[in-house]
């Protein structure tokens, strides 16, 4: 008895000793568990706080989608902006289709050379002589051209030289005696008759006289004596 209760105290120590080893272990324990039990719930609020931004956005094109109003106006505008540049250049296509216009003016006017200097019969007929011939600018700033004859004089009656198919300004071919237009191949006789399409007519013709000694050209408005028709030009 006396024995045991001697062993008794050592026991009491081992296990007084071995006490604050135990509570560390729990103490650790019961600290992971808590850590593993809050963790969860912090999470929580980061994936809200990401679903708000994309809500937000969708909400925010939605509103932005045009009503049909809107999308009529735009459409409007576009068609607009688009219709103007290809008027403009239509319309500039088809002028240029338009044949142009004879060279008829309501007075006569006085016969202008390159340098825009009136024309003088005289000084004309010595540089241009027979059977060649050049361009005055005359009836409504056509060019046209002054026949000088075999004895000096001018012809009572000038050329105009704008082809009647498209527009172009004719040379006269001195070798061949007549009009061949470059652009097309239109031909038009001594006298600016047709005689090769595709023009559809002969060239205009406009009065010439000798006023003061300066050359004036005035309108035709008589019978085509090419033709023996009525003028086209008038």
């Amino acid at each position: 008895a006396v024995q045991a209760r001697q062993r008794s105290p050592k026991r009491i120590r081992r296990r007084s000793s071995s006490s604050p080893m135990l509570r560390f272990c729990l103490a650790l324990l019961a600290a992971s568990a808590s850590a593993l039990r809050v963790a969860p719930a912090a999470r929580a609020p980061t994936v809200q706080a990401a679903r708000a931004p994309a809500v937000a956005m969708a909400a925010a094109a939605d509103d932005f989608v045009p009503d049909m109003q809107r999308r009529t106006i735009m459409n409007l505008v576009l068609l607009g902006g688009a219709g103007v540049p290809v008027l403009w250049l239509a319309g500039g296509y088809i002028y240029f289709l338009v044949p142009p216009g004879g060279g008829g003016g309501g007075a006569g006017v006085t016969a202008r050379d390159a340098l825009g200097a009136d024309v003088m019969a005289a000084k004309w007929i010595a540089a241009n002589p027979y059977p060649g011939r050049a361009l005055v600018e005359g009836l409504k700033g056509d060019a046209h051209y002054l026949i000088v004859k075999e004895d000096k004089t001018l012809y009572d009656f000038a050329i105009n030289a704008v082809c009647t198919h498209l527009g172009c300004v004719v040379p006269f071919n001195r070798a061949q005696l007549k009009y061949i237009c470059p652009c097309h191949g239109s031909q038009y006789d001594f006298n600016g008759k047709v005689i090769r399409g595709p023009a559809p007519l002969s060239l205009a013709l406009a009065h010439v006289n000798d006023v003061d000694g300066k050359v004036v050209l005035s309108p035709w408005t008589e019978t085509d004596f090419r033709t023996d028709l009525a003028p086209w030009w008038k």
